[in-house]
């Protein structure tokens, strides 16, 4: 009797390295160092990171359910994760059944090619779109461009970063890290005909990107979206937005095309309940969003004839293999985790290299994209990007243990790292704890660290390997005398024999 051998189970992939904006040029520590030193960039990100948060804390506090809605979102999308693929194919066939096409794209390549060749079949040269993070992700824009193809964001805040030439540095405020000055100047020298005497009143700006915008929104044939929602149940997608320009997208053109990370699909319409509670309150601070757009299929006669959804892995396969991390595939999106961060709020969204910046995006990226990829990944520093402080994990929306995830991440980066400097010490300063005599001498040999403290007691800098430690902090020198030593003494035995009588005589008192 013969048998065949199938094999082990593969990883999944991660997404491709090298392709979209998953990962940046340079670590994170470097990065940040640069941003640290712009003062404009830090009290912008100070001053809307507060406001933001302020206002989420108001509309919060008000539900007398707040922490119930937050338990049933977690449940929803931990039982979605749990049943990816079943809903993923009922979500195929509903959209189907409603006149949509389906598309599914292991990667951005992918996507970024089925996109491109659906925007060719209609013969247009232009495409508008509605503020996405999957085809930021995946880097359609820059795809498009190089074949021809001319994509104009409609998102107020996307076309900032747009004309700009500047890449989004938060989830839900892309251009975060902008004042009105510096809107105003992107104007004048970007949008053609726009007023030369334009000032920086936001209700002036905004009427200049209407303007400009409208032409397009009457004109182009072609729209691309994202997904904030894809219901399983009913084929039913949903983009919810503040402005109102995503709604002139889905419902203009002739032609929408949607990019959907597979994770954003819920299994029933009445999920939505619970997600339009906890979204626009943590997003934005607001009760509801002024947009929510839902469309199913195909609909003669009323929006655009022809839609086509993209769903795409692009990593998010390889996260959900992962028993820990695949919690991160929850996010809404909402950029909760961002505005509480204090290492965000001074570093800003620039210095994580991805499209996914703050807390979410230290454990989102590198479970998409890998953080060992190549020697010195970039990815790599992103699970050290945070102070653990917990704060990202109270505001999460659906309860994510953001935290927890970061040091699940540490752990596997030291575990692929190999041998470097810090196992070796880590490993050295073992072997000298499990022994009494090597760790007594090695407290009595630490003594020579007194040399290298200033006056104020403590050592500013250490040497190789262990600079690193002391690049970020101080350490206080040792002791002039050892806990232990001073144990053995007979200062420390009749100080202890002093505490035990004491001790004696409070619980004799206590007795009586």
């Amino acid at each position: 009797m013969s048998s065949t051998f199938l094999g082990m189970p593969a990883t999944p992939p991660r997404s491709p390295y090298g392709t979209g904006n998953l990962r940046g040029d340079r670590k994170f520590p470097a990065a940040a160092h640069d941003d640290l030193g712009n003062g404009q960039l830090r009290r912008n990100l100070g001053k809307a990171t507060h406001t933001i948060r302020a206002k989420r804390l108001n509309v919060t506090g008000e539900l007398p359910d707040w922490e119930e809605l937050r338990d049933a979102g977690s449940a929803i999308k931990t039982d979605t994760m749990n049943r990816l693929p079943e809903l993923l194919e009922e979500l195929e066939r509903k959209v189907t059944e409603r006149g949509g096409i389906v598309h599914w794209a292991r990667d951005g390549g992918e996507a970024n090619e089925i996109v491109a060749r659906l925007i060719k079949e209609t013969g247009s040269k232009e495409v508008i779109k509605v503020k996405s993070m999957a085809t930021q992700e995946i880097g359609l824009n820059e795809h498009l461009e190089s074949i021809g193809i001319t994509p104009y964001e409609t998102d107020l805040a996307e076309l900032i970063v747009q004309l700009a030439h500047d890449k989004p540095s938060h989830i839900l405020v892309p251009a975060i890290h902008r004042n009105r000055d510096e809107i105003r100047e992107i104007f004048l020298k970007e949008i053609p005909g726009v007023d030369p005497s334009l000032d920086n009143v936001p209700a002036h700006l905004a009427a200049a990107a209407r303007a400009y915008l409208r032409e397009k929104f009457m004109t182009t044939k072609v729209a691309v979206s994202g997904a904030n929602f894809g219901i399983a149940e009913t084929g039913t997608l949903s983009v919810v937005e503040s402005e109102g320009n995503g709604r002139m997208c889905l419902t203009l053109p002739d032609t929408l095309i949607t990019v959907m990370g597979i994770e954003k699909v819920l299994p029933r319409y009445q999920d939505l309940e619970v997600f339009l509670q906890l979204l626009p309150r943590s997003s934005t601070g607001e009760r509801m969003n002024p947009y929510t757009s839902m469309w199913t299929g195909v609909t003669p006669g009323d929006g655009p004839q022809t839609f086509h959804l993209v769903l795409l892995d692009n990593g998010r396969t390889a996260a959900l293999a992962d028993r820990i991390g695949r919690e991160a595939l929850n996010c809404i999106r909402c950029s909760a985790c961002l505005n509480v961060c204090p290492v965000y709020e001074r570093a800003g969204g620039h210095a994580y290299g991805s499209t996914y910046p703050g807390p979410i995006g230290a454990v989102l990226t590198p479970q998409l994209a890998g953080m060992n990829a190549a020697k010195d990944d970039p990815n790599s520093s992103l699970p050290y990007a945070s102070s653990l402080c917990g704060a990202c994990f109270d505001a999460c929306p659906v309860k994510i243990d953001i935290p927890s995830l970061l040091v699940e991440l540490r752990h596997q980066h030291t575990e692929q790292s190999g041998t470097t400097a810090e196992k070796l010490a880590m490993k050295a300063a073992a072997g000298v704890m499990k022994s009494p005599k090597l760790f007594t001498a090695a407290q009595k040999a630490s003594g020579l660290g007194r040399v290298l403290a200033g006056r104020d007691g403590k050592i500013s800098h250490l040497p190789p390997p262990f600079n690193g430690w002391s690049d970020s902090r101080d350490t206080p020198a040792p002791p002039k005398e050892t806990f232990r030593s001073w144990l053995a003494s007979a200062e420390g035995a009749a100080t202890m024999r002093a505490a035990a009588d004491e001790y004696a005589q409070n619980q004799q008192q206590e007795e009586k």
